[in-house]
């Protein structure tokens, strides 16, 4: 996820506990998904459907921290 901005996530996941914990969660959500798809961890798709939206909201979250760390860095 935002591979463009590694060097960002990185400074951000050192300096800021909020940003580490949401991304890191995006993740596992990421991940959680991934098994359901895939039917190693079998899930309802309505339960499928409601973790991919807390994963989009993270996202979301992830990517304007970023952008507001980038305004403020320059």
């Amino acid at each position: 996820m935002f591979h463009e901005y590694r060097e960002e996530i990185t400074k951000l996941k050192s300096t800021n506990a909020h940003f580490e914990k949401i991304f890191d969660e995006h993740n596992e959500l990421d991940q959680k998904i991934k098994n359901a798809e895939d039917g190693i961890e079998p899930l309802p798709p309505m339960e499928i459907e409601v973790l991919k939206k807390q994963k989009l909201r993270l996202k979301d979250e992830v990517y304007a921290m970023i952008l507001e760390y980038r305004k403020n860095a320059h």
